[in-house]
């Protein structure tokens, strides 16, 4: 039997995703965000902005660039996907006809932002995969903003949805939202992992996504140029909340970001020496340096592995061994 089967024993396994997920809004930065990705290769995703991060007054000329940028050779690994319009926006259902339609064989997700509950998730879904049908795919990801109360109240029900495998927290919508209660300074750091209504809005999604095994993502940090505070961000985000990806808004942010979430090389080697010694005795338990491990440490140790390879760490020749094992 192959590891994960052993280790997950017929559950799906979590999902993992690149660690940063790089947005841009216009065609100057999403070309600028391609490039960057064929010279560092598929460590991060890119997401094209039909929302927020897009000007206003052309959105139906900015679909159709989204979905030929989408489908041209510079898409080289087909890890792009794109932020369409909230469902109540008159946009959307454009944005849903002309870049799923137009490219939902090469898009690796579509977002959802401001949502209200799993309701609107679905009906969203539901017109994403008619359009989808015809581009000849079906099940396209859907990653969903948790920015507004509706959303964070049902952000279990929506992490339960099959299709969604991504929960983004959308910290300064969601501070918008309290109209001036949350100060503005929750936006960023320190306040927004001191703020009690932040951390809890944040905390309750992660959980969410973990208890459906999705993957939680958090939101960005708008000191752009500072990478000392970007990076500061994603060890906090990854250590202390249980994130697994963090939003990126410049090219800039892209590596402290992928660096804060990628197993250090000692754990790598610990990981390595504990399913090493587990594969060896039949995958039952073993005492390695006086510690007892069990299948329980060793989906850890497994999934430790794993965020290693997609993050392009070089793996040890006896971890690559084990991750890479197929079925005989």
């Amino acid at each position: 039997m192959h590891p994960s089967e052993v280790l997950f024993q017929g559950k799906r396994q979590p999902l993992l995703l690149p660690a940063c997920d790089h947005y841009a809004g216009s065609e100057k930065l999403m070309r600028k965000s391609m490039a960057l990705q064929q010279e560092l290769g598929p460590l991060f995703d890119i997401t094209f902005d039909c929302e927020d991060g897009a000007a206003a007054g052309s959105e139906g000329e900015h679909a159709l660039m989204v979905a030929a940028l989408v489908n041209s050779e510079d898409n080289r690994f087909n890890r792009i996907g794109a932020r369409l319009h909230d469902t109540g926006s008159p946009h959307f259902a454009n944005d849903v006809a002309t870049i799923v339609g137009g490219a939902g064989a090469r898009l690796a997700y579509v977002v959802l932002p401001k949502v209200e509950s799993a309701a609107e998730v679905l009906r969203a879904i539901d017109l994403i995969n008619q359009h989808a049908a015809a581009a000849g795919r079906s099940d396209l990801p859907v990653h969903v903003l948790v920015e507004t109360h509706g959303a964070l109240r049902e952000a279990y029900d929506i992490a339960a949805l099959p299709q969604v495998e991504c929960l983004s927290f959308g910290i300064m919508d969601f501070v918008s939202s309290h109209y001036g209660a949350v100060p503005a300074s929750a936006m960023r750091t320190p306040g927004q992992f001191t703020h009690p209504l932040v951390v809890r809005a944040k905390l309750e999604m992660v959980a969410a996504c973990h208890a459906h095994g999705k993957v939680a993502s958090h939101n960005v940090t708008t000191d752009i140029r500072d990478s000392a505070t970007v990076a500061n961000d994603a060890q906090r985000a990854a250590a202390e909340f249980g994130f697994t990806r963090m939003w990126s808004i410049h090219p800039d942010q892209v590596k402290p970001i992928v660096k804060a979430f990628t197993p250090r090389l000692s754990e790598v080697n610990e990981a390595t020496n504990v399913l090493l010694e587990a594969s060896n005795a039949g995958w039952g338990p073993i005492a390695q340096h006086g510690r007892l491990h069990d299948r329980a440490s060793y989906r850890y140790y497994w999934t430790v592995l794993q965020r290693a390879k997609l993050a392009g760490l070089a793996l040890p020749e006896a971890a690559a061994a084990i991750v890479n094992q197929t079925d005989s």
